[in-house]
């Protein structure tokens, strides 16, 4: 395993069955092969190569509204920890979203049974094609999101995005009254 890059603790290698990708999680870190050392060059000394990240998606600050598939959090995620380090609660509003910043609050409503529900934003993925919000348990069940039908069209209106200068952006939904 010498040269592999390993997130330790990552919610994106929960998320992708334990196999992450390097530089798709921001906030988990690069553990290096057990037995292997770091040059202060930051070269890995087993095998003097260092990981090339893939681009990651730029995040989306915008506050724009966007339509595509929600899924929700398997069980076996629960506890675990999320990009933001919390730990995922299935009764809790808590969702991944690969594009919008973490601490972005956002109403999601399934298109199907018109419901919504807040959310914040907490966790990176969902990492399926065409999926763009996981959510929780709780929170997918509120939404008409259910074991029998486990994926759902939603809109997620974002109705607070932080800013990289510590502010928040309203969102399309900052004026709308929360479910």
């Amino acid at each position: 395993m010498a040269g592999a890059c390993v997130f330790a603790g990552s919610a994106l290698a929960a998320h992708t069955g334990g196999v992450a990708a390097p530089g798709n999680d921001p906030v988990s870190p690069v553990a290096a092969p057990a037995g292997a050392g770091t040059s202060s060059s930051g070269h890995d000394s087993v095998n003097d190569q260092t990981a090339t990240p893939k681009p990651k998606a730029p995040l989306d600050r915008s506050g724009r509204k966007r339509v595509g598939k929600a899924s929700y959090y398997a069980k076996r995620f629960a506890g675990k920890k999320m990009a933001d380090g919390a730990r995922m609660q299935p009764h809790g509003d808590n969702a991944a979203s690969k594009t919008l910043p973490l601490g972005t609050t956002a109403k999601v409503t399934n298109l199907k049974t018109g419901r919504s529900a807040v959310v914040t934003i907490q966790d990176r993925g969902p990492y399926v094609k065409g999926r763009i919000v996981d959510l929780s348990p709780t929170t997918a069940q509120k939404i008409g999101i259910d074991h029998d039908n486990g994926v759902a069209k939603v809109e997620v209106a974002p109705i607070a995005v932080p800013q990289p200068d510590g502010t928040s952006k309203p969102g399309s939904a900052a004026g709308e009254p929360k479910p």
